[in-house]
């Protein structure tokens, strides 16, 4: 059983770091994509920029998720789930932006 739990262990964090990662390269290339569009000065910049963190944000959860399973003390759960309940606001707040954004785009074109 032993054995079992270390494997768990192993697969849990090498599917976070797998999240993690995934997550930082969609970040940076948002951004990079946000820069380049804001040089452009296309209007959808903000919009394609808070899809892309958006994204991001949501493979580093899912990440955060995964490193629960291998949590053993209440102090690490704890700050686990705070960390997990702030990238969901961030992640709320991300999508409430575009979704006004898109409302707003909608109110121009009528």
């Amino acid at each position: 059983m032993e054995q079992l739990r270390i494997w768990l262990d192993i697969a849990c964090e090498a599917g976070t770091l797998m999240f993690e990662f995934i997550g930082v390269i969609i970040l940076v290339l948002a951004g990079l994509i946000g820069i380049y569009n804001f040089i452009k000065k296309n209007p959808h910049t903000k919009l394609e920029l808070a899809k892309g963190m958006s994204l991001g944000l949501e493979f580093k959860m899912g990440g955060e998720i995964l490193r629960t399973v291998a949590v053993t003390r209440w102090n690490d759960l704890a700050l686990v789930g705070g960390i997990i309940l702030l990238r969901a606001a961030l992640a709320f707040l991300i999508h409430w932006e575009m979704k006004k954004d898109n409302e707003d785009n909608g109110k121009d074109n009528s």
